[in-house]
């Protein structure tokens, strides 16, 4: 257990070293403009009816994943509950300064993440960027817990994802105030939902994996750092003068999560024969159903 509870900070010292990670994890080819080029922009007007068919398609995506068990789910619960707590603080009055913005932002960034499963779950792993590729083979191989599934698709999505789709949906407004506040607007729906979430995933996935002795704001600071990190790398991106500056900021990009993600792997892995994914299997098959615990800031949704 003490391995685990050194994880995160020892995560907080990696996202400092983002930018100085070994060129050996690095793609030789560029990964970002790739990606970026063929993945479709599903929201260009940003209307809230977007984010509704991200919530469906999530909702049918952890459902497979979650009734057989999958180590897949506990990255797509996460997913489908914060998206729905996104759709909640985004019906506030006046919480974000542009909804149409943030809305376009939420399903393209969707979009990366169906793009990477479903080219990784068909085989074309040269499609798939490193860190998701990390994530999403450890998880297959059931060999890290719970919070270890979960943090390796969470930093896929930020640390590598996040940069390209803020770049894309742009970083300034139309009047040249910067989109900065409604992304960090974002941090105080993860916090609200935190709590929840996690006692969800433990009552129904793995009370064994989540049970770590971490405080949960310990885990929040973290996603949060990899959130301005992530701003930080779409600021390069969209200041990037010419390809081959571009080609260094993305390799910062590429093998900055791919070092994350092996980081997490190794803190996070069981240890035969003195662990193993069997408790949580086993758990997950008698509980997997379970209503959650908590409510949410939108309520209490229903287990599928």
């Amino acid at each position: 257990m003490a391995r685990i509870r050194a994880l995160l900070a020892a995560v907080l010292g990696v996202i400092g070293a983002l930018a100085l990670a070994p060129p050996a994890l690095a793609r030789p080819t560029s990964d970002g403009v790739a990606t970026s080029a063929v993945i479709p922009d599903t929201c260009p007007q940003g209307g809230n009816e977007c984010v509704d068919g991200t919530i469906a398609q999530l909702r049918e995506r952890f459902a497979s994943l979650g009734r057989s068990c999958d180590h897949h789910s506990t990255f797509a619960l996460a997913y489908l509950r914060t998206t729905q707590g996104f759709k909640w603080g985004r019906d506030q009055e006046g919480f974000f300064a542009d909804n149409r913005w943030v809305n376009r932002e939420g399903a393209l960034f969707a979009e990366y993440y169906y793009r990477a499963y479903d080219d990784w779950a068909a085989g074309r792993r040269s499609s798939v960027p490193l860190a998701w590729l990390a994530a999403l083979d450890a998880a297959r191989s059931r060999r890290l817990t719970g919070a270890g599934d979960l943090m390796l698709g969470m930093n896929a999505h930020i640390n590598r994802d996040l940069p390209y789709v803020l770049e894309r949906v742009g970083l300034t407004a139309p009047d040249g105030s910067s989109r900065k506040p409604d992304h960090d607007k974002v941090n105080k729906i993860l916090a609200e939902v935190m709590d929840p979430l996690l006692a969800e995933l433990l009552t129904r996935f793995d009370p064994y994996g989540f049970d770590t002795g971490i405080p949960n704001s310990t885990v929040l600071d973290v996603i949060i750092g990899w959130r301005e990190q992530a701003w930080r790398n779409a600021v390069r991106l969209a200041n990037a003068r010419n390809p081959f500056t571009r080609a260094l900021v993305e390799f910062d990009i590429e093998s900055g999560a791919a070092t994350v993600a092996a980081g997490l792997a190794t803190l996070t892995g069981y240890v035969p024969p003195f662990t193993g994914p069997g408790p949580r299997s086993t758990h997950c098959a008698a509980q997997h159903a379970t209503p959650p615990p908590l409510p949410y800031p939108f309520g209490l949704p229903p287990a599928y």
